[in-house]
């Protein structure tokens, strides 16, 4: 019977890593798979973290396997086994030995948290100004003049400098392909620098509780080549394309008449994000897939898409208003 207690829950066991195994989800959320130098070096000190983990492991389970068995009751024999409370000799052999392992582990810790703060001054760098709202983030790129939201651009072998503020409560920024977890504070104003080693699309996320709709405060990272990089900040600083149909133009109207007090644009102070190049997002509101099926239904409840959204509602529109509204921003390239 205890046999197959044993066996039973060796099975139970298994079966519930192999549940686990399928938690890592998007490659771009594993950070035991770098995509930058910030997140390669970030990984060394997992690796000696877990190996300095694995040994006291180790030599903890050794002695505990070794004291069951030598000390175990056995018949006919009643021996105390030697007491060593109070061994002055122990005690300080099991206090320096942690704190040597500490010490070993704070070292590269410390000295690679500064290292990934330090720039070459001859190395070019990307700056990016990052704001975190509930529930959204907004990206600016000061010296390029381009304001977006919810998917940051960034090119491939180049430093980007993060200066981070927060708008409203905590959040925190985190792209695991990248690098870590850092804290979004509202009133202070923190920096992380982070690179991306091949192109690729990248999750972002906020790790911090900060709300209701805290679990799909997502963004999108795109990492390009330089070439389609600096394809993409052309695109963005060109003027919005011309509207061309009866639609886009009353949607133009519409679009004026109800949401230019959130949304007026890159050199306004304004609650919502600058929607002025909206249609070349692939996403609406970081996680419903950028298309007019989409928009009409995050336009019409977006509370009832991602709960504790500051957006209201545009339920009181005509449908030829909100197709003409969806038009609008559809065509804003």
């Amino acid at each position: 019977m205890k046999r197959r207690n044993i066996w039973r829950g060796l099975f139970v066991f298994a079966l519930f890593a192999l549940v686990l195994t399928g938690c890592s989800g998007h490659e771009s959320l594993n950070v035991l798979d770098p995509s930058g130098s910030a997140g390669e070096k970030q990984l060394d000190l997992i690796k000696l973290s877990f190996l300095i983990m694995l040994g006291v492991f180790a030599v903890v389970i050794t002695i505990y396997i070794y004291v069951l068995i030598r000390f175990r009751k056995r018949k006919g024999v009643d021996v105390m086994p030697k007491q060593t409370h109070g061994n002055t000799k122990l005690e300080i052999i099991w206090t320096v030995i942690p704190i040597i392992l500490l010490g070993i582990l704070a070292v590269p810790t410390v000295t690679t948290t500064f290292d990934l703060t330090k720039i070459a001054q001859d190395e070019e760098v990307v700056n990016v100004k990052v704001t975190g709202y509930q529930y959204w983030w907004e990206f600016e790129y000061p010296e390029l003049g381009i304001k977006t939201a919810q998917e940051l651009h960034i090119p491939v072998g180049k430093k980007i400098n993060f200066e981070i503020h927060g708008k409203d409560v905590l959040h925190s920024f985190w792209i695991p392909a990248l690098g870590g977890k850092v804290d979004v504070i509202p009133g202070r104003v923190t920096n992380v620098i982070l690179d991306a080693n091949k192109p690729g699309d990248y999750q972002g996320k906020c790790a911090e509780l900060c709300g209701a709709g805290h679990a799909l405060m997502d963004f999108k990272v795109k990492a390009h080549s330089a070439e389609d990089f600096d394809k993409w900040v052309t695109q963005m600083q060109a003027p919005p394309a011309e509207l061309t149909t009866d639609s886009e133009k009353r949607g133009e109207e519409v679009f004026q008449q109800n949401c230019l007090g959130c949304h007026a644009g890159i050199n306004q102070s304004v609650p919502g994000p600058d929607l002025s190049k909206f249609g070349t997002r692939d996403t609406i509101a970081g996680m419903l897939k950028n298309n007019p099926e989409n928009l009409k239904k995050w336009l019409h409840d977006p509370q009832a898409i991602k709960a504790g959204a500051n957006m209201p509602k545009i339920d009181y529109l005509e449908e030829k208003d909100l197709d003409a509204l969806v038009d609008y921003l559809e065509s804003r390239k």
